[in-house]
């Protein structure tokens, strides 16, 4: 029987969180914030006192290292599991004061840094399940970084029970922790060498029991809009400021549909992000999502006939409407490789949960990573009300994605011929 020692996964997150990781959308260096680099050589340090074999903190802040595998069998795939170090830009992460909140009793939790932040089974109903045992809260400033510090947290600890346990048998096993996921960097300077396995996890998920085999297919587009110039004191009839232009296009945008407002489920949208500019030239940002990626040309298409349709009106102004992609549906991979989700889902039924299979409206580093070569879907932490004041986690669903991971190590090795 798996007995993750759940104390000490509590005390490992609480003291990882306490470390501000939080990324910089805004700045082109790898990683984006050096202060992120704090936890990953506490990571690294605490890898190489476990004993783990290539533990490597790089230049860029990824962290690798490998338990290798105690199976007498040869042909046992290496499988990675991976999660970020970096929170997210949304909400404060320094000075982070995490409270470990022991036998919940269902009442409403004030936090005492900031008495207008109030976690309660209103606002956050899988509190109720929770009930009587032990979650993790900040103290009402800050967010409390459990995405994706759960994760990491939750590697580390399953990493301590294998070390500790050589009579579970494994294949080689990869650990990697990345920087900058938060700002869609997470990638960027990763070495696939040093992951050096077929197959992977991220454990960046909700909801205990939750399996994400499926992401949003991302691009971002630019529409840039040049106008007409001249000096605003002899403007009559001449002038045509693109601002005004750039106010129009985003005026005849939807109201009803298309808009990650107005949209759920499986629908895909188109989301304007930022406006920069001057009257003489002015730019708008945008993210367009769909979890069919050649809806995507389909997206673009609508948008750029909009625009068009507002800049025809102004004779001598100009647009230019670019695309980029950004990550793409993480299922067309995967479903190549359906052992990876299933062992996945057999993992998490042994830990006595029942597993939901979700598509994420978003994208993870699997996402990314999948394309590179390593099918990797996502699996829970148990995180709660993530980049926010009101973050949460409970004990117990990091006690049972420690677990889950043990079991995926034994699985893999059991389907080994």
């Amino acid at each position: 029987m798996i007995q993750i020692n759940k104390d000490e996964l509590a005390s490992r997150f609480m003291k990882y969180v306490q470390v501000d990781t939080q990324s910089d959308p805004n700045s082109n260096n790898h990683p984006t914030t050096e202060k992120q680099k704090d936890l990953s050589k506490i990571l690294f340090n605490e890898l190489k006192r476990m004993g783990l074999q290539h533990a490597e903190l790089d230049e860029y802040g990824y962290v690798y290292a490998t338990i290798p595998s105690n199976s007498p069998k040869k042909n046992i795939p290496a499988i990675c599991f991976c999660s970020h170090v970096d929170t997210a830009p949304d909400c404060s992460g320094t000075n982070v004061k995490p409270i470990l909140h022991t036998n919940y009793d269902g009442s409403d939790i004030v936090l005492p840094d900031d008495t207008t932040q109030v976690l309660s089974l209103k606002n956050s109903p899988y509190l109720k399940n929770f009930i009587g045992k032990d979650i993790i809260t900040a103290s009402g400033n800050t967010l409390l970084g459990a995405d994706d510090k759960s994760g990491v947290a939750i590697i580390m600890q399953a990493a301590q029970y294998l070390t500790a346990h050589p009579e579970v048998l494994h294949g080689d096993i990869k650990i990697v922790f990345t920087p900058d996921e938060e700002v869609g960097k997470g990638t960027a300077k990763i070495n696939m060498e040093k992951v050096g396995a077929s197959y992977g996890y991220t454990l960046d998920g909700g909801e205990a029991g939750s399996l994400e085999d499926e992401t949003f297919s991302a691009d971002a587009a630019t529409i840039t809009i040049n106008g007409v110039i001249v000096h605003p004191g002899y403007a009559k009839d001449k002038l045509i400021n693109a601002i005004k232009i750039a106010g129009e296009i985003l005026d005849a945008l939807p109201k009803n549909e298309w808009s990650p407002e107005t949209t759920s489920g499986m629908q895909g949208f188109v989301h304007p992000t930022s406006v920069n500019g001057i009257a003489e030239c002015t730019s708008i940002g945008f993210i367009v999502r769909d979890f069919k990626t050649a809806e995507l040309t389909n997206h673009h298409n609508r948008l750029k006939q909009i625009a068009e349709n507002i800049v025809a009106k102004y004779p001598g102004v100009t647009l230019e409407y670019k695309a980029t992609e950004q990550y793409r549906n993480m299922k067309d991979i995967l479903i190549q490789h359906p052992q990876v989700a299933q062992y996945a889902a057999e993992a998490i039924q042994r830990t006595g949960l029942t597993v939901t299979t979700e598509s994420i409206r978003g994208g993870t580093d699997g996402s990314r990573l999948s394309y590179m070569g390593l099918p990797c879907p996502n699996i829970f932490t148990g995180m709660q009300n993530i980049h926010s004041k009101l973050e949460w986690i409970a004990v117990e669903d990091m006690e049972k994605a420690a677990e889950t991971i043990v079991h995926l190590c034994m699985i893999w090795e059991e389907k080994a011929k």
